[in-house]
């Protein structure tokens, strides 16, 4: 069966290729608008659409993965607008512990069947200076990420420790996914 991600992010599009999964991207066209669901309903809601948006567009039969990831803190926080709301994001995680929350959906276009579903890690954030904050954003690793953070590049300095799957830190939850994947029939092992 073929698959799809409907995400051009390069870390879903690294993650699927290391375990394997041949896979083509097309990525969604859907546009988020933040909408009154609490941040599971949120993720989930994010990828069904991103799913749907891809599904309705290919022409042929395929599963299409959807994904979506936010870090909670006293609400969602989204990627930073500039480098002051990275400051401000980094600042407020600074020393606290957060929620990754991704959605994963998945939709089979020859049956229209589809599965939705959501992981959460927790994420321990060490007490950062103000130094510390500010040389992290010079890097620009903090610029296209939820919460300001990569856990897998120099953010990783940061992170005390974590409760959960590391992959969906990154923003791809490769055990729910498996597990997802084999509802429909495909298994990557």
């Amino acid at each position: 069966m073929k698959i799809i991600l409907a995400s051009n992010s390069p870390r879903r599009k690294e993650l699927l290729s290391q375990v394997g999964v041949d896979f083509e991207i097309i990525p969604s066209k859907f546009e988020e608008q933040m909408i009154d669901l609490q941040p599971a309903e949120l993720v989930e809601h994010f990828a069904f659409m991103k799913a749907k948006d891809v599904a309705l567009r290919v022409q042929t039969e395929a599963l299409v993965i959807g994904s979506d990831t936010v870090v909670c803190l006293d609400g969602i926080m989204g990627k930073p607008e500039d480098e002051e709301d990275a400051f401000n994001m980094l600042r407020r995680l600074s020393g606290k512990e957060h929620l990754v929350i991704s959605g994963l959906s998945i939709i089979d276009t020859a049956t229209g069947e589809s599965l939705t579903e959501h992981e959460s890690t927790a994420v321990k954030m060490k007490e950062l200076s103000k130094v510390e904050i500010q040389a992290y954003i010079k890097t620009g690793e903090p610029m296209d990420k939820a919460g300001a953070y990569a856990i897998q590049g120099m953010g990783s300095l940061f992170v005390e420790r974590i409760e959960g799957d590391y992959f969906n830190v990154v923003g791809l939850p490769l055990f729910r996914l498996g597990r997802m994947l084999e509802h429909f029939g495909v298994k990557l092992i």
